[in-house]
């Protein structure tokens, strides 16, 4: 009986302990809620950031990334298969038009230019003396079909003479038939010789001009050989700055590998990239905002580039104020995209306040005082945001992040 008075005893104190733990915590609960209440019910001037509510236009953008590039760019080339023997530029000098940047070995260019040169007088030759063989095998045969001519002209008065002298008595039919004969076989040999003379005379043509095309084409390399090796002295051709120049000197290079390149740092574009997911937002004509430091310039999109690389899509932009002093070769700048535009509507300055969503809340200042109140959101950039709803002209927002207070209804700013 004693043990059972016991077991109740204990039982009861121990829910007693229970019930008094958790009254305990919830007093500690309720303690640090009323202290953070009370301590965020505050705020100090110099932490917060502020910004007055005005009437302008607000740009819906795109950021994208971009690179200045000269805007106008050549690049040299070597026109022959040779190797570097100097080089007098380096890359950051300015040089004129026709100045020197680096020079070739093109002693096996001019060794090929040689021999092509050779070759090309051995086919005249061969040229000619295939006109003076055809000209004498002509003349030959002009002379046999001149023969044949005395030679009818001979069996003709033989014919007369056989036809004379059967009428005198002194021949025979068959005479004067074997005179007619020999007459009509000499006129057959002298046309076949004629239809020679003619298939001789087109085929000298032919051959003569067949001749000559192949001349002419080995001159045309010869030609396109001598001006490889006019240009293998590799000098600017426009004035500028050497932005790039190879400088291994000995090194082989072939026909075609850059070996220098000239910029006109008077006139800059900018190349953007940004991700292919807004490819189809992306076209020519698009304005577009580039930010370098605290400034902005205007520009557009002249050429969006077809292939995508790591989807990223690459772009380029025509700046209106392309000689900017601030502008130089190879400078990282953020880009903006412009997708739309909202002129004479309610905006303030963008800051860490504002989250993307279309209905948030925001501070505003009164006096001493900033109370919490729902706005409605419009466009927005990197510089302002679009309020649709919720404020008016001449409202004081707090721009700064606020996310401590956002179960504060009203703040006192100390």
């Amino acid at each position: 009986m004693d043990q059972v008075i016991e077991q109740e005893v204990r039982t009861q104190k121990k829910k007693k302990g229970i019930i008094t733990g958790i009254v305990a915590v919830l007093l500690l609960g309720g303690a640090i809620w009323l202290v953070r209440t009370i301590l965020k019910s505050s705020i100090k001037k110099s932490d917060i950031t502020t910004a007055v509510v005005s009437i302008g236009s607000v740009e819906n953008t795109l950021n994208a990334s971009g690179e200045v590039l000269p805007e106008f760019e050549e690049i040299l080339t070597s026109p022959i298969n040779a190797s570097i023997k100097s080089v007098v530029m380096d890359a950051g000098n300015a040089v004129r038009h026709g100045q020197s940047i680096l020079a070739l070995d093109k002693s096996a260019a001019q060794a090929e230019f040689e021999k092509n040169n050779f070759q090309l007088q051995s086919k005249r030759n061969e040229i000619s003396k295939l006109k003076l063989d055809l000209s004498k095998t002509f003349f030959d045969i002009q002379s046999n079909n001149d023969i044949k001519q005395l030679r009818i002209a001979s069996l003709a008065d033989a014919v007369e003479n056989a036809k004379r002298l059967f009428k005198a008595g002194g021949g025979t039919r068959e005479d004067i038939e074997q005179a007619e004969l020999n007459l009509k076989v000499a006129q057959l040999e002298k046309k076949q010789l004629e239809n020679e003379i003619k298939s001789k005379q087109q085929t000298m043509q032919i051959e003569i001009k067949e001749a000559e095309i192949a001349l002419a084409i080995q001159q045309n390399d010869l030609d396109e050989l001598h001006r490889k090796l006019q240009l293998a002295d590799i000098v600017a051709t426009r004035s500028g700055v050497v932005t790039y120049v190879n400088k291994n000197i000995g090194a082989t290079v072939h026909e075609g590998d850059a070996l220098a390149r000239i910029a006109d740092l008077g006139s800059f574009k900018v190349m953007g990239s940004i991700s292919d997911t807004y490819l189809d937002q992306l076209h020519n004509g698009m304005p577009v905002l580039v930010r370098i430091n605290d400034m902005q310039l205007k520009g557009s999109v002249v050429n969006v580039y077809p292939s995508v690389q790591n989807s990223i899509v690459n772009f380029d932009v025509q700046l209106e104020e392309r000689n900017n002093k601030q502008l130089r070769p190879n400078m990282k700048v953020d880009v903006y995209l412009i997708t739309a535009v909202h002129s004479n509507t309610l905006r303030v300055t963008n800051g860490a306040a504002f989250k993307g969503a279309a209905n948030q809340n925001i501070f505003v200042v009164n006096g001493d005082k900033a109370k919490r109140r729902a706005v409605q959101i419009g466009l927005s950039n990197f510089d302002f945001v679009e309020i649709k709803d919720g404020l008016k002209p001449g409202d004081v927002v707090i721009t700064s992040d606020m996310s401590e207070y956002k179960n504060a209804k009203e703040l006192t700013i100390k």
